[in-house]
């Protein structure tokens, strides 16, 4: 019994297919049924139902890579403690990013952290919370950026900053004159929000529900990005909210409707996040140190009261 062999047969697990498997594993697909085949033999065992389409793991099958999933890690493991070790920091590492994040921290440490880890090579992808959770207890993460607390038992946080929820109010709107507004204002029904599958869509309805009971009444409009909910409030269509970091690029007319909450601030917690067997830590110590230093003088906040990413 191989590693490789074990790879081979995560790789079919997954892709439920030997020519896709083959070709992820970058081998060509005799070799790769050859190498099963023989682990099979060994075993005296069918790991896999051929007869199925797409293919199926057989009962036993999937004890097998379940165990074969720890003993890869493990594998992987001591690669890690030789990079450790040495101090070496790179190679490649994909992190996951959700779409109210992504535009606004990206830009910010990106360019600071290739410059200081040129031998790490990162991929990084644009996911909803729900896909980064998946992706990372699948292990086609290494790390993720989003809102916590999730709280998941297979999932490791360190938190990176907190970002103040802003109100984005245009004129005509009910809210205009006031200089600051309390959470007891907000009401879902004049409000614009992003659309199902966004954890701060999430925050923005647990913050309202806690503080103002709601009528089960359809929202008026939904978007997929934050950009549009701002144009779309430009057009007196409703007033919105903001992640703080998202307020720093709007131009000076838009910025006249901008309005704070009184203290404490609502906010969202801002994480990296990992799987408690993750390995490469020494790139994620890396990323935590680096996103950390440059987000402390543009969020000065202190005074502020968590709301949940979840769905309640």
């Amino acid at each position: 019994m191989t590693i490789t062999q074990l790879e081979y047969v995560l790789a079919v697990a997954e892709h439920q297919n030997f020519t896709k498997a083959a070709e992820h594993r970058f081998v060509t697909q005799p070799t790769l049924s050859m190498q099963i085949q023989k682990l099979e033999d060994q075993l005296d065992i069918l790991i896999f139902d051929r007869s199925k389409k797409p293919i199926e793991l057989t009962e036993v099958g999937k004890r097998i890579v379940a165990q074969a999933k720890n003993i890869v890690n493990e594998s992987h493991r001591i690669q890690d403690i030789v990079d450790q070790q040495k101090g070496f920091i790179g190679g490649e590492f994909k992190l996951g990013i959700i779409p109210t994040v992504m535009p606004t921290l990206l830009p910010m440490f990106l360019k600071s952290f290739i410059k200081k880890f040129p031998k790490v090579k990162l991929k990084i992808e644009e996911l909803t919370t729900e896909e980064i959770m998946s992706r990372l207890n699948e292990g086609h993460l290494d790390a993720a950026i989003a809102a916590t607390p999730l709280e998941s038992e297979t999932i490791k946080e360190r938190v990176l900053y907190y970002e103040p929820f802003v109100a984005y109010i245009p004129e005509n709107h009910r809210l205009k004159s006031k200089k600051t507004i309390d959470v007891s204002d907000l009401d879902l029904e004049d409000m614009l929000l992003l659309e199902d599958g966004h954890c701060f869509r999430d925050g923005v309805i647990n913050l309202c529900k806690a503080f103002k009971t709601q009528h089960d009444e359809t929202f008026q409009l939904e978007s997929g990005s934050i950009e549009t909910l701002i144009r779309l409030s430009d057009e007196n269509l409703g007033m919105t909210l903001l992640p703080y970091l998202h307020t720093l690029e709007l131009n000076k007319s838009q910025k006249n409707n901008l309005h704070y909450f009184t203290e404490p601030s609502p906010a969202r917690e801002v994480s990296l996040i990992f799987h408690k067997s993750e390995l490469k830590m020494q790139i994620v110590n890396a990323l935590k140190d680096n996103i950390a230093s440059i987000i402390r003088g543009a969020i000065a906040f202190q005074n502020v009261q968590i709301i949940s990413p979840l769905s309640k």
